[in-house]
């Protein structure tokens, strides 16, 4: 399991920026290496902020795209193209507006999809998809360079709850029923399968994330703090504006 590595900036203003910087620079790196690279998306507001960072920033056409994954780490069971959507917020703010290859994007499924209302089917159907994508040495999963997560304000990561029965599911994309959040019924990767991208970053910014933050850094459990179960096999990056690392200990904190 790597370390986490805190890096704050001053406010969200710097910070959405700061992180699309360090995701072209972290593509390009993965394209070098390996030919293509993998990228697991989030949703929120300072996810939002960081596609629109991409998306207007000149080095985004260093990034050969039409080799770029996606997939996502979590979405709302909604209707395709619903305004709620993580997969509808990413293509507004900038999948739309690059060279994608559409083979290689990789939606949740919508509740008017193949399955229906059924989201244990259409959890079941993007486990198979991730499964196909998985080269050798994988059984179930593809390589994912980059993992992003965002973080509620009571510790959740993609759609894992604290105390919920997600927190102990083994499989790699579960349902979830009953969310805390609307809306209720949401399909998510599990903590295994986050874990098993090469990078993690968690995106937190605001007061409102201060406390589930500082804990998750201070030996919380990833049941009762989801976010401290998320980690990248070489590398956690835990990229927070100040407000959102108020109560993490000065001595773990990197000021840019």
């Amino acid at each position: 399991m790597s370390e986490a590595s805190v890096i704050v900036h001053a406010d969200p203003d710097v910070l959405a920026p700061a992180v699309a910087a360090r995701l072209v620079v972290r593509l390009i790196d993965a394209q070098a290496t390996r030919g293509v690279a993998s990228l697991v998306l989030t949703g929120g507001g300072i996810a939002a902020a960081v596609y629109g960072a991409v998306a207007h920033s000149p080095a985004r056409d260093a990034v050969d795209w039409s080799r770029v994954d996606l997939w996502w780490g979590d979405e709302r069971f909604l209707p395709g193209g619903d305004p709620e959507r993580n997969e509808t917020q990413a293509r507004a703010a900038l999948l739309d507006a690059l060279p994608l290859d559409p083979a290689r994007i990789h939606p949740m499924p919508a509740s008017d999809g193949p399955d229906g209302d059924d989201p244990e089917a259409a959890a079941a159907r993007y486990a198979q998809t991730l499964a196909r994508a998985a080269g050798p040495g994988s059984e179930s999963l593809p390589h994912f360079d980059v993992l992003m997560l965002g973080i509620g304000e009571e510790g959740h990561v993609a759609s894992v709850f604290p105390e919920s029965p997600a927190c102990y599911e083994t499989r790699p994309v579960i349902a979830v029923r009953g969310c805390v959040k609307p809306p209720p019924v949401r399909l998510t990767l599990t903590l295994p399968a986050i874990n098993t991208a090469e990078e993690v970053w968690l995106i937190a910014a605001g007061e409102g994330k201060a406390d589930a933050v500082g804990m998750a850094l201070s030996g919380a459990g990833p049941v009762q703090i989801p976010a401290a179960g998320a980690h990248g096999v070489d590398r956690t990056l835990w990229l927070l504006d100040r407000a959102a690392a108020a109560a993490v200990s000065p001595r773990l904190r990197s000021l840019r």
